[in-house]
């Protein structure tokens, strides 16, 4: 497929990088990508992946616009407050990049129809607050067999990771968020509307989880699949910590007990949180 003169202008800059090309910029507007929460971290994640040209764009959230959103969900604008947070960040993304495919789900995520969901996209980013989603995520990534991207911010911290469990080691593969984090807490810890959140922060780490996608996507550079890294904004420092494979983990493990999403108890009834 030959690019239109528009398109050339458009990703110009990818054009030139030998690492991308035509031949990776056909591979992103050919893939898809499932992001979980338009909020602090879906407002660059989304952004930037639209603008890269990354063909058709799932956007999962099931809240609406608050004024005390504004502080840091950039996607989102003072006339937009009381609208469906997947409407107003639809509206943005196709007004930047009108080429893509931008689809909306404004709903809860709950084990109903999430191995569906997750099956028609390539990738998924997590940009949720909420423990119950994370681990519902991770769980449901690893059954229907995709990598999935988690970042998680709080205060002045944010940490992100990529998750390829459904992979052999030889192909990249690594551990799950159960591997590295363990069980499911039982008491959810504060979120950002308890302690407060730097307002930069979700940019900083959005804008990476952005980078960490467009590389799974093409194939490029080193992933961060068995890696954890950490972002601390008032040392302005970053740390990446090893991670490996648990095989007692119950869902990657030696002798899973997760088979399927009704193995586990989530806390369905908690809302999608975003930060």
């Amino acid at each position: 497929m030959d690019f239109t003169d528009q398109q050339i202008d458009r990703y110009a800059r990818h054009l030139v990088l030998p690492e991308i090309g035509e031949d990776g910029q056909h591979r992103l507007l050919g893939s898809s990508v499932l992001v979980v929460g338009a909020g602090g971290l879906g407002s660059p994640l989304l952004s930037y992946l639209a603008a890269a040209g990354v063909g058709r764009l799932g956007v999962v959230d099931d809240d609406r616009v608050d004024l005390s959103n504004l502080q840091r969900q950039v996607i989102h604008g003072t006339g937009d407050v009381g609208r469906p947070k997947v409407d107003s960040a639809a509206a943005r993304l196709r007004a930047l990049n009108p080429e893509i495919a931008v689809e909306t789900h404004d709903r809860r995520v709950t084990r109903d129809g999430l191995l569906e969901l997750i099956g028609q996209y390539d990738l998924v980013a997590d940009g949720s607050d909420n423990f119950a989603t994370r681990y519902l995520l991770n769980d449901a990534s690893y059954l229907a067999g995709r990598t999935l991207l988690s970042a998680a911010i709080m205060r002045f911290d944010g940490q992100l990771a990529t998750f390829k469990a459904h992979l052999p080691d030889a192909r990249g593969g690594g551990p799950c968020y159960r591997c590295v984090f363990g069980a499911q807490p039982a008491d959810p810890k504060q979120s950002c509307a308890d302690v407060g959140v730097l307002a930069m922060l979700p940019g900083v780490m959005g804008t990476l989880q952005a980078t960490e996608v467009a590389k799974e996507l093409l194939g490029v550079g080193d992933s961060l699949s068995g890696r954890l890294l950490l972002y601390d904004a008032l040392a302005t420092g970053f740390r990446s910590i090893r991670t490996r494979r648990d095989p007692a983990c119950p869902l990657c493990g030696e002798a899973p007990s997760i088979r399927s999403l009704d193995d586990v108890s989530y806390g369905d009834t908690d809302p999608l949180c975003v930060a």
